[in-house]
């Protein structure tokens, strides 16, 4: 089985247990719960419609144990493609450390400002590790 069908069999799984609406953030931890299994950062963005439905989920980065590179483009063609209205970030510390890193803060500032650019808005970016989750709207920095 390669990536792309690993990858769909857990959508599909995932998929029954979303909520019809994304309101809030504990809300769309069903949607990227499986990063916290994850042995390496792992980049994802929840692409969601108008009325905060969820279109689809995209893993846009894979990293190593305490990094991953990401990059608006890669962010946003995602969004783009889904006709997404908004969207919403995540990844995973396999520490299992929830406060994100100056690197997290900085790269979730500047997806922020490429969804203002692009008419796309980022309504939160969630980091998940075993012990619970982080997040950037909760905590008043989106």
């Amino acid at each position: 089985m390669n990536y792309k069908e690993a990858f769909q069999k857990v959508w599909d799984e995932v998929a029954q247990e979303i909520p019809d609406v994304i309101n809030t953030p504990s809300k769309v931890l069903p949607v990227i719960a499986f990063l916290t299994d994850k042995k390496t950062e792992h980049f994802a963005v929840v692409t969601l419609d108008a009325a905060h439905k969820v279109i689809s989920m995209h893993i846009t980065s894979q990293g190593i144990l305490n990094k991953t590179l990401v990059h608006p483009r890669e962010v946003f063609i995602d969004a783009i493609t889904d006709n997404s209205a908004t969207i919403i970030l995540a990844h995973n510390h396999p520490s299992g450390a929830l406060d994100p890193s100056k690197e997290d803060d900085e790269i979730t500032e500047r997806l922020v400002k490429a969804g203002e650019l692009l008419g796309i808005p980022v309504l939160d970016h969630i980091i998940v590790g075993n012990e619970g989750y982080y997040s950037y709207q909760e905590n008043g920095k989106i």
